[in-house]
């Protein structure tokens, strides 16, 4: 079984290439969004700190069920902080969740030019598969403050995992991408 991470910043490319390497691969895809936007959804009606609480537990869930059906691997995508412990530290709870039963982690993290993740942060796909983002003014917003006051990519040599790759797709399209993962880890 393989679990394949892939994660950089807001509107890097993570779902668009999850869903190309989903295609050649037939790994089910697990974007982050999927939950996400549908907790989002209720948070109005709920009580204060419960919408974050209730993703995390879906999140987890689902992980553990797909790591325990018997499937051949998951596809997952989300940002992670590295200027934030805690979510490097919930982010590696995730990829225990396979590795505990025997998966191989492919660790895989996008970055691209802020100019070009500005761009794609209008494309249709993403739009379509994550409504929280058709505000585009807001989201354009939210993008360039992680931009400014959060690190969403690595640093060199900050990450140790074996099966590890980074790719700069600023301007590589996305099949590309996947075509370039699936090789690396034999998918």
């Amino acid at each position: 079984m393989k679990y394949v991470w892939i994660f950089g910043p807001p509107a890097v490319g993570k779902m668009t290439v999850g869903q190309e390497l989903e295609r050649i691969t037939g790994l089910k895809l697990f974007h982050n969004h999927m939950v996400m936007d549908l907790v989002s959804y209720f948070s109005d009606a709920m009580k204060a700190g419960a919408s974050g609480r209730i993703t995390k537990l879906f999140i987890e869930e689902i992980l553990a069920a797909v790591a325990e059906g018997g499937s051949h691997g998951l596809i997952y995508t989300s940002v992670s902080r590295f200027d934030n412990t805690s979510s490097w530290e919930y982010s590696m709870k995730l990829v225990d969740i396979f590795a505990s039963r025997g998966a191989e982690v492919c660790f895989v993290e996008l970055e691209a030019d802020l100019d070009e993740r500005v761009e794609r942060n209008k494309t249709p796909n993403r739009l379509a598969n994550k409504p929280s983002k058709r505000d585009v003014a807001l989201s354009e917003k939210g993008l360039r403050d992680s931009y400014a006051n959060e690190r969403t990519n690595s640093r060199e040599g900050e990450i140790s995992h074996g099966n590890y790759i980074r790719i700069n797709n600023t301007r590589v399209p996305p099949d590309e991408v996947a075509r370039v993962i699936k090789d690396k880890f034999a998918l």
